[in-house]
């Protein structure tokens, strides 16, 4: 979707090292590569065909992830459409198809965990989760719509915006790196040529491969291991500059590719809801062996001067890691340069100068004519919260422990919209209204203001400070509030950050008063709002938190 007053944009560094594939997944190929005669198409082997019987209990389940496989591959397709002429050769690799291949992965594996749960889970599925490229044909659509039509051309470019179309957009890698020693130029220059050569390898596999499986082909025998050879590519470039220099960190997060969704490139109406009209959501009721004690931690407001394009978490050693602009709270260093080390020197915000954790969230940004600005992808005026409340939290069926020193916590996907939504949270409501959460942005009535919450996972496995998604060391309770097994229960932060200057007009159309920043991928949906936490604390500070919590004390 793009914001309007402004709209969406390409950022200029995916130009320089990235290249565009035009492409329909499962129908009629609309482009051509540059320097190719022939138009590219992407395949994938089907998932469905390789399943056993699938229980009743499972049914529901697998048929919503086989969806949302076809969906994912439909918003590569539109995304390609979008970006046709872009950046060189590896623009599809790097931009869509590495992260289709993650999505992809990720559905699959919900596949085989709801099979599991009543039946013999099955493996070796994740084999499926690469595509492939070719530039042989297309069949046209058959009856059972396995195939889509080619996209409409909208310009003479053939640039398309039909359903068959898609576009891979990827970081680029040559645009990330420090300075190159003299001795490690020629084996730099090498891998990045390697990289377009995967590129090429990969499209001509998929013109070989038209026709071949079901619309989900291509993503699983091509695009997956496209993505892995990508990152062997790129470990060797850091292994290079490492030799003579500092090796480079957090390029491994350049392996990975995002698909736009082109059909529904536009807020609209339909992304906004009166909050009068969302249902209150249920609470789980503390037992006699809960914790309900809290910490709040006052750090102050986001300023201008806070905000970066970094996701320290996620694109740890990446400048514009995030692809957005992020406000922060709490410690003054945290940037993509970030260490443990350097976090744990660094300045406060918070009145408590024990307290050196990092706490941050996507912007947030007014739409409409005269809010012109612009930062990368997204459009508007950034506004930051009139109050950001930080507070821990107990458990409602335990007590906490302590977590460890560095633990890193998110809530939401910044990748929703593509993902599928299945790590996405509600997050946003309104003042008086703080017990309905919707994943919509919110129209306030008069006298009530736009608020923002994220509970962060509070069930740690009790090893690791971080994971290689960044998600399965932290886990959240379940509907009772009870921590998985195997898992412990630790405070739960809860960020609440409320704005008073955000206009609540009924949208109209296009015409929306708001939206939060994101990865030009996930076009501003509301869908996509999360934040992220490190914590970095003194032992007596932390200590004090369990002891307010596990006492049913307010502090």
């Amino acid at each position: 979707m793009r914001i309007p007053s402004g709209g969406r944009r390409f950022r200029p560094w995916l130009g320089a090292f990235c290249g565009s594939i035009a492409l329909a997944l499962s129908g009629t190929p609309a482009f051509a590569h540059p320097g190719t005669a022939a138009a590219e198409t992407i395949v994938c082997p089907s998932v469905a065909d390789k399943l056993a019987d699938i229980p009743a209990a499972a049914q529901a389940e697998v048929d919503r992830n086989l969806a949302l496989l076809d969906k994912q591959l439909q918003e590569a397709n539109d995304r390609l459409a979008r970006s046709v002429g872009q950046g060189g050769p590896n623009f599809v690799r790097n931009a869509i198809l590495g992260p289709l291949a993650s999505k992809r992965g990720a559905t699959i594996d919900r596949i085989a965990i709801a099979i599991g749960r009543t039946a013999q889970r099955p493996t070796g599925l994740d084999n499926l989760a690469t595509c492939t490229l070719s530039s042989t044909p297309a069949p046209p659509p058959t009856d059972n719509g396995t195939t889509s039509p080619a996209p409409t051309p909208t310009s003479d470019t053939g640039t398309g915006t039909g359903a068959g179309a898609g576009q891979i957009v990827c970081p680029s890698v040559a645009d990330n790196l420090p300075d190159i020693p003299a001795a490690a130029q020629a084996e730099v220059d090498r891998n990045l040529a390697l990289l377009d050569k995967q590129l090429q390898e990969a499209n001509d596999r998929l013109a070989r491969s038209v026709g071949q499986g079901g619309p989900n082909f291509v993503r699983n025998t091509i695009l997956g291991p496209l993505a892995s050879k990508r990152g062997a590519t790129i470990d060797r470039i850091a292994i290079a500059i490492g030799r003579t220099a500092q090796r480079p960190t957090g390029l491994d997060n350049l392996a990975t590719c995002t698909l736009g969704n082109a059909g529904s490139a536009e807020l609209s109406a339909a992304d906004f809801v009166d909050i009068q009209q969302v249902p209150a959501s249920e609470q789980p009721e503390p037992s006699e062996t809960g914790s309900t004690g809290t910490f709040l931690s006052r750090c102050g407001t986001s300023s201008e001067d806070r905000s970066n394009n970094d996701n320290l978490i996620t694109a740890p050693g990446v400048s514009n890691g995030a692809q957005a602009l992020y406000d922060y709270v709490g410690n003054m260093s945290a940037d993509a340069l970030s260490t443990n080390e350097s976090l744990a020197d660094a300045d406060t915000t918070c009145r408590n100068q024990a307290d050196q954790s990092a706490y941050f969230w996507p912007t947030l940004r007014v739409l409409g004519a005269d809010a012109a600005e612009t930062d990368g992808d997204n459009a508007g005026t950034a506004v930051q919260p009139s109050s950001v409340r930080l507070e821990y939290r107990g458990n409602p069926t335990s007590e906490v422990t302590t977590p460890p020193q560095f633990l890193r916590m998110l809530a939401g996907d910044a990748r929703a919209a593509t993902n599928g939504g299945a790590e996405a949270r509600p997050t946003w409501t309104c003042t008086g209204f703080t017990d309905r959460l919707t994943d919509k942005y919110p129209i306030c009535p008069s006298g009530s203001d736009l608020v923002r919450v994220f509970d962060m996972p509070s069930c740690w496995d009790g090893e690791n400070i971080d994971s290689a998604d960044h998600r399965t060391h932290l886990a959240f309770p379940d509907e009772d509030g009870a921590c998985p097994s195997g898992t412990e229960a630790v405070p739960q932060l809860r960020l609440t950050l409320t704005y008073d200057d955000v206009p609540n007009t009924e949208p109209e159309g296009t015409n929306v008063p708001f939206a939060v920043d994101s990865l030009a991928s996930e076009a501003n949906s509301p869908n996509t709002d999360h934040a992220g936490a490190i914590v970095v604390m003194s032992e007596q500070l932390m200590n004090k938190i369990v002891q307010c919590i596990n006492s049913d004390t307010e502090c």
